[in-house]
């Protein structure tokens, strides 16, 4: 059984991601995991932990393992391990000494890194807009560059975000 092509959506809170990875699943007849953090929290509390971040990134990890079994072509990730890694550092200054190896052994073949070009849409679980937004936007690319991960910035309003999100997909499956 040949294993799915997996595409991790990351960025910024409010760019997108949930819709977009949802839209391209449905677009490329793909699985779509949904972002597991806000799903725990909104079952737990608003006010998390170091451990909330690590019972969440660990979940993650699990549904990487539950997609490699899968019969789809294509799996999306709403969200990723890197942005984990990120968050821990923004929050708290460190982070699992184990998740440097996770991320390192499961592979994503692409990333769509969302731009924050859209109006920032608040609700009880985001934190980060306005100037936070930008930077942890350039933090997001800049580990992205470092892992040498290869990646498509998408921008664009609506429609257009998910057109240009789906090219991206198409364009790296014919490289």
């Amino acid at each position: 059984m040949k294993r799915p092509f997996r595409i991790a959506i990351t960025g910024p809170e409010s760019t997108a991601k949930s819709t977009l990875a949802h839209e391209l699943a449905e677009h490329f007849k793909g699985i779509f995991y949904p972002e597991y953090a806000r799903q725990y929290l909104e079952s737990h509390s608003t006010e998390y932990t170091y451990e909330d971040v690590e019972a969440i990134t660990k979940k993650q990890i699990e549904q990487y393992h539950e997609a490699g079994s899968c019969n789809a072509s294509f799996v999306f990730f709403d969200t990723w391990l890197i942005i984990a890694k990120i968050w821990f550092q923004w929050v708290y200054q460190h982070e699992p000494e184990w998740l440097e190896n996770q991320i390192d052994e499961l592979p994503i073949d692409l990333y769509l890194l969302c731009l924050p070009d859209i109006p920032w849409e608040p609700d009880p679980l985001r934190e980060n807009g306005g100037e936070e937004r930008l930077h942890l936007f350039g933090v997001y690319k800049a580990e992205l560059i470092a892992r040498n991960q290869r990646f498509v910035e998408i921008g664009g309003l609506g429609n257009e975000r998910t057109r240009n999100a789906i090219r991206a997909v198409q364009s790296c499956l014919k490289s």
